[in-house]
């Protein structure tokens, strides 16, 4: 199993928490509010740990769970104490109307977190393609990931399998864009083909 730091106190960080936890990892929750960050690490139970918001966390695999406006300004703080990790981005990049992406054509959230990051940390763009609240209700989902290093993605491959989920790799990095889309695309049949939140997106393998 796996050390599993993730970075942010919001609904998606709690529940990969606690999906974390129930999966055999250790896991650190870490936050700019350590009381709060503490209030949900004692909340989680099961040995979750806080860790000191700037400072190298302890986890290998560090789930960034912050808002797009946020990430890069988060990653550019950490600098090298992000060293050697891999980095799980989880936002969407969605305008306020969730009807376009608000980063550059031919980019990405994550291509910009990996742009900041240490040369050494390896990102993957993960769980943007599932609801928090289905994430939390349990069950087999599908979680779409797409990352540039063999290796990283293997390692977030087996922690999104250790949690009862199917990971389906998507590619390299560049793909995250079209993953960032897919997030404008739920939002959209939440408004409208499938009137309502709980849902997933998912592969319906034939044959």
């Amino acid at each position: 199993m796996s050390s599993i730091s993730i970075i942010g106190l919001g609904t998606m960080a709690s529940t990969l928490a606690a999906r974390a936890l129930a999966g055999g990892h250790t896991v650190e929750v870490i936050g700019r509010d350590r009381v709060k960050a503490e209030e949900l690490a004692a909340t989680l139970g099961g040995g979750a740990t806080t860790g000191t918001f700037g400072a190298a966390p302890v986890g290998d695999l560090v789930i960034l769970a912050v808002p797009y406006a946020g990430a890069v300004p988060v990653v550019a703080q950490y600098g090298e104490a992000l060293a050697g990790k891999t980095v799980i981005d989880i936002s969407n990049t969605s305008n306020a109307a969730a009807t376009a992406l608000v980063t550059p054509e031919g980019s990405s959230g994550a291509q910009e977190i990996a742009a900041a990051a240490p040369a050494s940390a390896h990102v993957v763009k993960a769980f943007n393609t599932v609801f928090g609240h289905v994430l939390a209700q349990g069950g087999p989902l599908d979680v779409l990931f797409a990352g540039d290093d063999a290796q990283a993605k293997a390692s977030v491959s087996a922690f999104i399998e250790s949690l009862g989920l199917r990971p389906l790799d998507a590619g390299g990095l560049e793909v995250a864009r079209w993953l960032e889309g897919a997030g404008v695309l739920m939002i959209s049949l939440a408004n409208h083909g499938v009137g309502g939140w709980d849902f997933s997106l998912g592969v319906d393998l034939r044959g």
